[in-house]
């Protein structure tokens, strides 16, 4: 869809919405865009009480430790948020699928999510190759792709190409940038080795990362999700000589990574990339991988990672009191942990979204609404959104933090910045504090 196309649908949109109100007599004023107007069935998934929103997560299979708590982290803020009334009195309808992390399988929930549940939107869908399987679907449907749970470049660098899909969190190219100069400054003459998943996760840390430490680089290894023999790989990186290994990995490959290095003997200076660097989720696979011989995360003491959210080792910061709140009110079984903190800051986007989409949002009302108004929306992430006209990319920045049992230390500001050649810079703002009942006060940028 072009730019041209895309705004005339949008005209389109809003002046079948505008005839609608008209036709029942409702106006303009006041907040949420609708103001003292009444709520009506504007779009798919939109009811005059309710507004349906999907997503798909691997609740069974390799990968769900972890990522299958995201959405009862979702589930919890959403269901706190309509007690306080919802979205301009409308209640969030949230519906999670599994896709066991298998890409066909995604499309084939992706594809009951759309036209049989007819949702609104689709927020937070987890994986760079399952998600990828869904993109054209999603953009040719028009259906808004929020805040996709993955780094790729896929889902921001070109809104042309795919208009209705959001980044969220900090891209992979991005984050490997920060790494690599990281390891310039710090460690100049580590010999380098990189552990990569095989497909745009890998594939854009690695360019990240190449761009501060090329020549210190002295070999890549992949894996291939689901094959879970890596001794291969990291035998290779012992063999190159590799003093320095950084892993963009998920968590499961942490635990094997560590429990394989562990047998051949092998201590590298190890740093994770933040998707596969939770002490406690890691800890739990290598005490279930090696059947009890390893029973926590000491194996990863010393590993350098990043961070974009405050997590449950930050009891003292102000959003991860309100999310406790948060979980002990309106959450599930068992303990707050950061993915479901994950859940959490996503659903609060997804809040502030529909909020400045107005009173009676569109699809297409949505998407202008983050793209006018999301980079400036203020939230528990530590770096803003960069979203616009032209850019879908998340936020936009992270710190370096080194692993001490189950917290971890602050080794670096936070750093800011965007894909390519953009500098690496510290950022001279702060994390603001959550507002009463981490409900956000979002103006209406959609008439």
């Amino acid at each position: 869809m072009t730019r041209s196309s895309r705004r005339l649908t949008r005209i389109l949109a809003t002046a079948t919405v505008a005839s609608t109100l008209a036709a029942c007599g409702g106006g303009d004023g006041g907040s949420g865009g609708g103001g003292g107007g009444e709520n009506e069935a504007s779009d798919i998934g939109i009811t005059e009480d309710s507004i349906k929103i999907g997503a798909h997560y691997p609740l069974t299979g390799v990968a769900a430790p972890g990522y299958s708590e995201i959405p009862t982290g979702v589930q919890a803020y959403f269901d706190c948020l309509n007690q306080e009334g919802g979205i301009n009195g409308r209640e969030i309808e949230y519906i999670y699928r599994d896709d066991a992390y298998n890409p066909t399988n995604t499309s084939a929930v992706v594809n009951q999510l759309v036209l049989e549940d007819e949702v609104f939107a689709i927020m937070g869908g987890l994986g760079t190759p399952t998600h990828s399987a869904v993109l054209e679907f999603l953009n040719a449907e028009g259906v808004p792709d929020l805040f996709v749970a993955s780094g790729s470049r896929l889902w921001g660098e070109n809104p042309e190409d795919y208009p209705y899909t959001f980044g969220w969190q900090t891209d992979y190219e991005s984050e490997g940038k920060i790494i690599g100069q990281y390891i310039a400054e710090n460690f100049p003459d580590a010999r380098v080795g990189l552990f990569l998943q095989d497909d745009d996760f890998g594939e854009d840390g690695e360019r990240g990362i190449r761009e501060y430490i090329d020549d210190q680089i002295v070999a890549a290894e992949r894996y291939v999700p689901g094959n879970t023999d890596v001794g291969p790989q990291i035998a290779a990186l012992q063999a190159a000589g590799a003093d320095f290994v950084v892993g963009f990995n998920v968590p499961s490959y942490t635990a094997l990574s560590q429990l394989v290095a562990l047998r051949l003997g092998y201590q590298p200076q190890w740093f994770y990339s933040n998707v596969g660097s939770d002490p406690a989720l890691v800890g739990s696979l290598l005490q279930n991988f090696s059947q009890g011989a390893v029973s926590d995360a000491s194996l990863l003491d010393g590993a350098l990672t990043t961070e974009y959210l405050p997590g449950v080792d930050a009891p003292d910061n102000a959003w991860v009191q309100e999310f406790q709140r948060i979980w002990d009110e309106c959450g599930g079984e068992g303990e707050l942990t950061n993915y479901r903190i994950y859940g959490m800051a996503q659903a609060f986007t997804t809040a502030q979204a529909l909020q400045a989409a107005g009173q009676n949002p569109t699809r297409d009302g949505l998407v202008e609404a983050i793209e006018t108004a999301g980079s400036e929306w203020e939230g528990p992430t530590f770096a803003p959104f960069r979203y616009s006209e032209d850019s879908h990319m998340g936020t936009s920045g992270m710190q370096v933090s080194r692993i001490t049992g189950t917290t971890a230390e602050e080794q670096t500001p936070v750093l800011v910045t965007d894909l390519g050649n953009a500098e690496i810079e510290e950022f001279d703002g702060e994390q603001a504090p959550p507002p009463a009942n981490a409900i956000p006060d979002v103006e209406s940028v959609v008439d």
